[in-house]
């Protein structure tokens, strides 16, 4: 399996995004494509006592470089030869299985969505993060990509998200709730009270395992394993969890440094407390899942490092070797309001 990576996106761009991809090719077998600089790129191997590429692993130049300060929109179009416009195209060209960037989001998803294209039905690609809860981890769907959505979007986040929990997460008819202030079918906006009706009636089709509005607090403890959102509101809970667990974690360690005994009892528990920290961490993770583009996109964090890097190569293997894309394809006259056609 071949996976193609933006070796200039990021915030550690191109040392992170290329010695996490010798990583993975090195732990998982995966053949790389590195899209970028090649000069650079070689030379991030060379200070790193790698003086040959690796068997599996090539580059394919771009000279450009989309900057965040780009416009996220027509970024991809105006630089024609940058690392993101070339590394989509390979991938529309089938050159690889699956693209990986820690790249502007909004170039991302524009480039993705015209390049690439979403899967014939879909309204909009989704952004859908695994987040940390109760239940060993759930699927957010949308966390950002569509801010105003309507109970279609909604709807085809709720599909999405679930083939997600499936296929990566190993979840068999896993629980999907829809995020609103309240349980009753009556809660939210008028948003969230039409979304809730075209998920219930899925559920009834028995299309859908829909358990109904799930607040926050619930959806942390690890209520449901799909948690659908409209991009605004599943930012606000995405960008709360991750301060919660900041938050947390300094507040613990100023704890066990108060003095000798605390001192002490942090030695006694250090194991639980690294573990604690381990399952809080996107690093873990890798990435974000773009569902809804008709090839794997896995959109890393901006500040990824090596280690995160390779989960999100780690990651798109998964994706790209689930079947998602084509269940979705499969099953996506079931996920419009109107089903007696497929027109865009």
């Amino acid at each position: 399996m071949r996976i193609i990576v933006d070796a200039m996106g990021g915030d550690n761009a191109p040392k992170a995004p290329v010695l996490g991809a010798i990583q993975a090719n090195k732990e998982y077998g995966a053949e790389i494509t590195l899209v970028g600089r090649g000069e650079d790129i070689l030379n991030v191997l060379k200070e790193n006592g790698i003086e040959k590429l690796p068997t599996g692993v090539e580059i394919a130049h771009a000279s450009e470089v989309v900057e965040i300060c780009d416009n996220p929109a027509t970024a991809f179009r105006e630089k024609k030869d940058s690392s993101l416009t070339v590394g989509l195209n390979l991938l529309k060209n089938g050159v690889g299985d699956a693209f990986v960037s820690a790249g502007s989001t909004g170039a991302l998803l524009s480039a993705a969505t015209l390049l690439v294209k979403r899967i014939r039905g879909i309204r909009r690609a989704a952004m859908a993060p695994v987040i940390p809860t109760g239940n060993g981890g759930s699927v957010l769907v949308d966390c950002g990509a569509n801010a105003e959505c309507s109970a279609e979007y909604l709807l085809q986040f709720a599909y999405m998200g679930a083939y997600y929990a499936e296929h990566i997460l190993g979840r068999p008819e896993p629980r999907v709730g829809l995020l609103n202030i309240g349980a009753e079918p009556s809660k939210g906006t008028d948003l969230q009270r039409e979304a809730y009706e075209k998920l219930m009636q899925a559920k009834q089709e028995g299309r859908l395992n829909f358990v109904g509005n799930v607040e926050a607090r619930e959806a942390v403890e690890g209520a449901v394993d799909v948690i659908v959102a409209d991009g605004y509101s599943g930012n606000i809970f995405l960008k709360t969890i991750e301060g919660s667990a900041l938050f947390l974690m300094r507040e613990i360690k100023k704890v066990f440094k108060k003095n000798l005994l605390t001192k002490l009892a942090a030695l006694i528990v250090s194991g639980g407390v690294k573990d604690l920290k381990k399952r809080m961490s996107a690093d873990e993770v890798g990435g974000t899942a773009l569902l809804g583009i008709s090839r794997p996109v896995i959109k890393a964090h901006g500040s990824s490092g090596e280690y995160a890097i390779k989960n999100a190569i780690r990651q798109a293997m998964q994706v790209a070797s689930s079947g998602i894309v084509e269940n979705i394809e499969e099953n996506v006259d079931y996920m419009r309001l109107n089903r007696e056609g497929l027109q865009d």
